[in-house]
């Protein structure tokens, strides 16, 4: 046995420290700020730092957190934080590790939201974007690919993708109902065909579990808040849903149904319950609706502010406050339009983020019941599968908006280029973006600024 090995050993034998309250806080502030990279890049960075490093929670407990997260709507990574912040400390535990893991990103989206408005028809700032939308369609090709290489393990599973994609390009039926599909045939296929259905196994739960701080407590009888009550729902519920929707409702009998502000509260707080998948597969429906229904932002316009996320710490969701902000900032009425495009992003991250909270408040307690139930797992595979269309919609969508400069609509509305607008500079950045990453394994981070760099040469260049 080599001595590196010996010394794991030796660790993996000493009792985890359990830590303070301003020890979990100073490191939920740590990962806020470094959590780039999507949500893969984000739970890796926790696991990393809570149960290698620290072993503040055990293997197999952050593998069960982590399955419960991802059956919610919302960022997965978030909700990690706010579960794992929860079993430390409590519910003051949760809010602590939930808002130092939004609140850097929140605060950089914000800084680049104003900035995007006030100089994006400056020749050099239009030349970056250029580039950068080129990249974030290779972002997206890098995720469908990602995605389906985990949710696509049998014919059944690739044609419920296939269909998941047909139903929103072609017949475009909104993003909610197909989700709703799908998990319904999951849970229908896991009683007559359940091998098609039954979940993945995963590489992880085979490794032997690290004790964790959550362990020794639990051991010590100081994780009460674990054991759900008959009280638990009702009083979540009582408490979180004005919290959540209170603001929406006062804004909706002040400003009317018709305002900028009823639309965001509305619209996002819907988003909030319908997003499983996670960001990208929200998007989809995102950019279809503040495009197209609501005229908020133009369809290039959507593709910045993904390429804005992309470079935040923090959930790639918060593209969202873009759309809230530049939304609030073309419809300020009375109101300066600055003053209304932050309250227009605080409004978004409020319905969006809030919902996190409660999900995790309401369910942890009861987690152990969804331990072995095939059915859920049958509809959370469904559901993962049709995720991976709705995403190849986006990428779909945005190589459209990015690489052509005009389309028109056929049939129900399906969206196919205009040929004769082919944009051979975004076709020649994105090819290279994908290369980048897809062949040359280079990070999303430098591929960004390279293809924005590259953009400020190529736009010199005719059409």
């Amino acid at each position: 046995m080599s001595a590196l090995a010996a010394d794991d050993d030796a660790r993996a034998t000493e009792a985890p420290i359990v830590p303070t309250f301003r020890q979990a806080a100073k490191l939920w502030a740590r990962v806020g700020l470094l959590s780039f990279g999507g949500p893969a890049g984000q739970i890796a960075l926790m696991h990393k730092e809570l149960v290698e490093d620290r072993r503040w929670i055990g293997e197999q407990r952050f593998l069960h957190a982590l399955n419960y997260c991802m059956l919610l709507p919302g960022p997965e990574a978030q909700q990690l934080a706010i579960y794992i912040g929860w079993l430390l400390h409590r519910t003051a535990g949760g809010l602590v590790a939930g808002i130092l893991f939004v609140l850097p990103g929140a605060f950089v989206m914000l800084g680049l939201s104003i900035f995007y408005v006030l100089y994006n028809d400056a020749p050099v700032i239009e030349a970056l974007f250029f580039g950068i939308k080129a990249a974030v369609l290779a972002v997206v090709v890098e995720a469908v690919l990602r995605i389906g290489k985990r949710a696509l393990k049998n014919r059944v599973m690739v044609a419920i993708a296939v269909a998941a994609f047909l139903a929103i390009y072609v017949i475009r039926l909104p993003f909610p109902l197909i989700i709703l599909v799908a998990g319904l045939t999951g849970w229908i296929g896991n009683r007559l065909a359940p091998a098609r259905f039954s979940a993945a196994a995963r590489g992880k739960d085979n490794l032997p579990d690290v004790r964790g701080a959550v362990d020794v407590m639990f051991e010590r009888g100081e994780l009460a808040h674990t054991k759900p009550t008959k009280w638990h729902a009702p009083r979540t519920i009582a408490i979180w849903l004005p919290i959540w929707l209170g603001p929406v409702v006062l804004i909706l009998a002040l400003t009317g149904p018709a305002s900028v502000w009823a639309q965001l509260g509305g619209f996002f707080s819907l988003m909030a319950v319908v997003t499983f998948g996670g960001a990208y597969a929200a998007l989809s429906y995102v950019a279809q609706a503040a495009v197209t229904s609501f005229g908020w932002l133009a369809p290039g316009e959507m593709v910045d502010g993904l390429g804005l996320a992309e470079t935040t710490p923090g959930p790639l969701i918060l593209v969202l406050q873009f759309v809230g902000f530049v939304a609030a900032y073309r419809h300020a009425g009375a109101m300066g339009p600055l003053v209304a495009g932050s309250l227009g992003a605080l409004l978004t991250l409020w319905v969006t983020f809030v919902p996190c909270f409660f999900w995790i408040f309401l369910g942890a307690p009861y987690i152990e019941a969804l331990r072995g139930n095939k059915a859920l797992s049958a509809a959370l595979s469904a559901i993962t599968a049709a995720v991976v269309g709705v995403v190849m919609n986006l990428a779909l969508w945005f190589a459209l908006h990015v690489v052509f400069g005009a389309v028109h609509r056929v049939g129900l509305g399906m969206e196919v280029p205009v040929l004769s607008s082919l944009d051979w500079r975004a076709a020649l950045l994105a090819a290279a973006a994908m290369v980048a990453m897809l062949k040359l394994r280079i990070g999303m981070l430098p591929t960004l600024a390279g293809s924005a760099l590259a953009g400020l040469a190529l736009l010199a260049l005719p059409a």
